[in-house]
């Protein structure tokens, strides 16, 4: 797989480089006293951040397995290993502000349910269609969750462990988009026509598969994103922001000529069209399991010209800069 945008060989070095311990944060500070309402609901979110960071280990670990190229197979590497420290993190995290022990936390059911139906159906879709789930996810813990929530705790111990956790995610979403402008790239097409098609019976099993990731999807992005958002970032600019670089991504011409992507158009313009939308509205924020307020078209004419005329890279670039951003 040759390298589109992004010097592979360097990413693996700075990767390599930027390995960090769960032992390196000061683990002695005290935490911030919390309301019991606010201490319950961090500490739930920190269980809940173990489970997402060890569900984005699984689909770099698929990612691992479909590369044909040494150097992203050795990245991918690195970022289950990343994944896999952010999740012990946040489980420090959670013992760590979780002071007055008001009651027993587990992992949301609904993220364990849509787990398991979601990688499955990452293990069955074509690599393109995988990478387009794993790069709006990972805009939307970088962009949204992580950091609203480590704005939300306003602690020194969050803020460290963020902090390392964040140069991380810069390089995961670096190579998202590099892997966005290579499945978009005429040599993957021409790759992906060589090879053979899987058989007639696969393809039940595999919409089966995807019916039930979308079934669950709605119940996890509610329980695990849109619910506690509403909390830490009650103006909603974080969420709005990552979904709308989201849908940028979508727009752009290379990307919207994709079969998903097209499909994907289709039911957010059903949604807004004022006849189809209020008959089907519930039904289209049902099928792509998102809450209404962003299925409507975030962006502005000149934001799309602009990012239609960007380096895909560039944009990569820009999406992690929103994090250091101040809300």
């Amino acid at each position: 797989m040759a390298s589109v945008g992004l010097d592979l060989n360097r990413m693996l070095a700075k990767c390599v480089r930027d390995q960090w311990r769960v032992s390196d944060l000061d683990w002695s500070l005290k935490p911030k006293s919390l309301s019991r309402e606010h201490e319950i609901a961090v500490v739930q979110y920190f269980t809940d951040m173990a489970g997402i960071e060890r569900l984005a280990a699984a689909l770099f670990a698929e990612q691992r397995r479909r590369s044909d190229d040494p150097v992203l197979k050795e990245i991918f590497t690195t970022f289950v290993i990343d994944e896999e420290r952010h999740a012990r993190v946040a489980e420090r995290l959670a013992d760590f502000y979780n002071v007055h022990a008001y009651r027993d936390y587990e992992i949301n059911e609904n993220l364990l349910r849509f787990r398991g139906h979601f990688i499955n159906a990452i293990r069955l879709v074509s690599a393109e269609l995988a990478n387009a789930y794993i790069t709006s996810g990972e805009i939307l813990l970088d962009v949204a969750l992580l950091r609203s929530l480590d704005d939300f705790v306003d602690d020194e111990m969050s803020h460290q462990a963020m902090s390392l956790i964040n140069r991380d995610e810069s390089r995961h979403i670096a190579v998202d988009f590099h892997m966005v402008e290579y499945y978009c790239s005429e040599a993957y097409q021409q790759a992906r026509a060589k090879r053979p098609r899987r058989p007639l019976w696969h393809r039940p099993r595999q919409a089966w598969t995807f019916c039930n990731m979308l079934l669950t999807a709605g119940p996890f992005l509610q329980d695990v994103f849109f619910g506690p958002m509403d909390l830490t970032d009650p103006s909603g600019k974080r969420m709005l922001e990552a979904f709308k670089r989201i849908q940028l991504v979508a727009r752009r011409p290379e990307v919207a000529a994709r079969p998903f992507t097209r499909f994907l158009r289709t039911l957010q313009l059903m949604f807004n069209h004022p006849i189809g939308g209020p008959m089907f509205g519930r039904i289209v924020s049902r099928i792509i399991g998102v809450d209404p307020r962003v299925l409507v078209e975030l962006y502005s004419e000149a934001e799309e010209r602009r990012s239609n005329r960007m380096p895909l890279q560039e944009m990569a670039d820009e999406v992690v800069g929103l994090k250091y951003q101040t809300a």
